[in-house]
This record gives C-alpha cells, sequence and structure tokens, in this order.
C-alpha cells in the first residue's frame, strides 16, 4: 500500500489536496499545480472560493494570472469537504492562533481535522502543516483518524511538516526553502518525503513528528528572543544618546559570531508573537518554565507602550496633548513591502492612541481599506501622501518602512516624525527616535 502511494506521488498521478488557502496554503497550491499534479483547495471562506474560481487574487504578491492559469489547468477551490474523498494527499494549513489567556487555540485544526474525518481512506497521506507544540500530531489527529478505524503508519500516513513561507522576501520561494518532514513512523516519514519531494528541492527528514514540530518553535523563538535583545538594547542606547541603528550597521561588518537583528515596534505576523507561547505552555506539562522566551515575549510587547510615550513626549515638547492631536501611522502591515496585517503592531499603536484621545488616520500602499480583522476595528482608508495632506497632521508615526515610501518627501514635510524603523538620521529637531 505505500509503495502504491508512493509511486503516485512521484509519477504526479495523485491528487493533492490543500486544506486553508491563505498566505501558507495557495503559495504551496500554485506550486503543485506548476509540476503537475491535480489539487483540490479547501477553504471555509467562500468568498475566497469564488474569488479564485473568479481567478483572482486577494494576497498581493501572488498574481492573478498565476491563479487564472491554475485554475484553468489543475486547480478547483471548494468548500466541499466530502470531496476530500478524492483524494490522495491532505495538507492541512489552518490558523493555530493563541487564545484571550495566552494558549495554544488548536480549535481550527481540531474542527477541520474533525470535519475531514469521515472522508479519509486507506492509502493515503495526511500532513498538518500548522505550528504547534510537540505532540499536536500525535495526540489531536492520530486518535481521532483511528477512530475512523484507519491504523496510522499502515492503512493512511500522517506526517508533520512546518511551514516557512516567507511573504515579501524575493530571495526565496516555495520551491527553494528547505523543508522539514517527520513522520508518525518511518513509513509515514517515507511517504512524506515523497509527498513533497517533487515540489520542494530540498526536504530535510527528521526522526519524528514532534521532533519537527519543536524545530519550528525553535526558529521562531530564536527570532524572538533576538528580537527582544536588540528592542531591550535599543532602549538602553536612546537613554545613552547613542543610535542604536548606528551601532547595528557597525557590528554587522564583524565577519563571524554577529547576525543582525533590528528593533521595532514590536512584533507581527503570525508565528514570531505566537509560536513561542505554544511552547511555554507545553513546557509546562513536564515541569519546566521557560524564563528566556517568556521575558523575550516581556519585553517585545512592552513595545507598543515605548513607542507611543515617544510619540506623547514629542507632542509635549511641541505644548500639544496627544489628545486631540492628529496622528498618521505610517505602515499598517505587520512587516514591510506585504499586505499581511497579522498580528500587526501598527494596529495595537493605533488603538492605544485612539484611547488616548488622538485622531489616527494610516497611509499604507499595500492596504488601501483597513480590512475586517476579529479583534480590531477601523472604519478608515489608506491617505494619499501629499505635502498638504502630511503638513495637517501633529505627528506622523513611521510604524512600517515600505520601500514604497518617499522617505525625503515625508521628512520634508511632516511637523513631527516618530521613526520607529531607523529609516531617518539623528539630526533633524522634528525627528524623533522610537
Amino acid at each position: 500500500m505505500k509503495s502504491d502511494l508512493i509511486e503516485k506521488l512521484e509519477l504526479k498521478k495523485a491528487v493533492i489536496g490543500i486544506v486553508g488557502l491563505g498566505y501558507v496554503g495557495l503559495p504551496l497550491t500554485l506550486r503543485y499545480c506548476e509540476v503537475g499534479y491535480n489539487v483540490i483547495g479547501f477553504d471555509i471562506d467562500q468568498n475566497k472560493v469564488e474569488a479564485l474560481k473568479r481567478g483572482e487574487s486577494y494576497i498581493e504578491h501572488i498574481s492573478a494570472t498565476a491563479i487564472r492559469q491554475a485554475v484553468a489547468d489543475r486547480f478547483d477551490p471548494t468548500s466541499d469537504f466530502s470531496r476530500a474523498s478524492y483524494v490522495d494527499a491532505l495538507i492541512l494549513c489552518v490558523p493555530t492562533p493563541l487564545n484571550r489567556y495566552r494558549e495554544p487555540d488548536l480549535s481550527f485544526v481540531v474542527s477541520t481535522t474533525e470535519a475531514l474525518v469521515p472522508f479519509l481512506h486507506r492509502n493515503m497521506v495526511i500532513s498538518l502543516e500548522s505550528t504547534t507544540y510537540p505532540g499536536t500530531t500525535d495526540e489531536e489527529l492520530k486518535p481521532r483518524i483511528e477512530r475512523r478505524g484507519l491504523t496510522v503508519g499502515k492503512d493512511l500516513f500522517l506526517v508533520f511538516s512546518p511551514e516557512r513561507e516567507d511573504p515579501g522576501n524575493s530571495d526565496f520561494s516555495t520551491r527553494t526553502i528547505p523543508k522539514v518532514c517527520g513522520g508518525h513512523t518511518p513509513d509515514c516519514l517515507e511517504v512524506g518525503l515523497a509527498l513533497y519531494g517533487s515540489v520542494i528541492d530540498r526536504v530535510v527528514p527528521v526522526s519524528s513528528t514532534r521532533a519537527a514540530e519543536l524545530t519550528k518553535l525553535l526558529e521562531n523563538i530564536h527570532r524572538s528572543v533576538n528580537i527582544g535583545l536588540v528592542n531591550e538594547m535599543k532602549m538602553v542606547a536612546d537613554r545613552m544618546g547613542i543610535d542604536i541603528h548606528e551601532v547595528i550597521r557597525a557590528a554587522a561588518t564583524k565577519p563571524f559570531g554577529f547576525v543582525p537583528y533590528y528593533p521595532g515596534p514590536g512584533i507581527g505576523g503570525h508565528c514570531i508573537p505566537i509560536d513561542p507561547f505554544y511552547l511555554t505552555w507545553k513546557a509546562r506539562e513536564y515541569g519546566m518554565h521557560t524564563r528566556f522566551i517568556e521575558l523575550a515575549g516581556e519585553i517585545n510587547s512592552s513595545m507598543h507602550d515605548y513607542v507611543v510615550a515617544k510619540v506623547v513626549d514629542g507632542l509635549n515638547s511641541r505644548r500639544k496633548p496627544v489628545n486631540g492631536s492628529k496622528v498618521l501611522v505610517l505602515g499598517i502591515a505587520y512587516k514591510k513591502n506585504v499586505d499581511d496585517m497579522r498580528e500587526s503592531p501598527s494596529v495595537f499603536l493605533m488603538e492605544k492612541l485612539r484611547d488616548l484621545g488622538a485622531e489616527i488616520a494610516y497611509s499604507d500602499p499595500h492596504i488601501p481599506i483597513f480590512p475586517k480583522m476579529r479583534q480590531h476595528s477601523f472604519a478608515l482608508s489608506s491617505i494619499s501622501l501629499t505635502a498638504e495632506a502630511l503638513e495637517k497632521f501633529d505627528c506622523v508615526l513611521l510604524a512600517t518602512d515600505h520601500d514604497r515610501f518617499d522617505y525625503d518627501f515625508i521628512k520634508a514635510h511632516a511637523r513631527l516624525l516618530v521613526d520607529c524603523r531607523g529609516r531617518f538620521r539623528k539630526g533633524a529637531p522634528h525627528i524623533v527616535k522610537a
């Protein structure tokens, strides 16, 4: 049975099912289509499904042309989960957020698995790509699959292969980013390697699904901790009257033993603000307290208040209270050159300033209208950066440094400019480093 499935995968005769057509699932879908697989894409959002059927893209860095080509040739988007019975592989790319208590919320993983279980069959492979704590694949997916009467490792093959998408990074693509894969059994791993081997240049096998799950957490905790360190260094340097960005540039000339990380107004995206808490939560089950990881999280979370304090101080120095001041936020995506707003620190800054009485507006060339979000609400649209528009604001806050901003123009026309990203050198009296 295993050899038959591997042969279908290697000959591209297998039908691939991808569940969750967002920033992870949609690029992966297009890659499978590109190399010759037929793909059924599943999503509970009917608006996404209809947009894809029309050949439209709802993700900025994915072209509508690529969508239209895939739909015309090999891609069938649907919200009908019963069609999972026709696929040979299911790849789950669903959200894994935190709940209000900063604990793992596996509701999307669990509900998706439950919805698919009635349509599972022998001789198929399931891969979970959603970032989660070690043990999720074994503890949550495996028992639900086996209640269907299928033995994992014999009738059906189960792997964990964490996503590694980096939207906006033109140096790496779905194809070129190495793919870690761990199987529940050696046979599961062998099938998992066949599943990804034709679409990813390099697949990296590990000994278990738990090792693969922890690999993803380590990658993002590494970033969180180092960003926490440089954010703390920024606050120390600021108190000493030193430009931290000048220091980072100088330190980065060392050809060994140093990797530059850059401070900002907080951390954003679907990984860095969330993933460390998955490990700290699971570690408590083993009697461990991850103090280092949690401290980095505290520092990074505190950056919102640090930046707001800088805005307040900057306005005070001009005899302006924040209450009633007009504040323009530049960039509301979580990082530059993308349209992704998940966990964006810019939104937290906007809310904190609004709560203090400021009148908020924003400009972001990648996000023309503030989207509907589960936890945040602003009835705003992006404004154009004319000289007249900039000059009417009491403060311009650079939160996300998109390359499409004209920084010389902004500097020339902003009355007060609070810079979270180190885009402006010290010297101008109206620039506040944050």
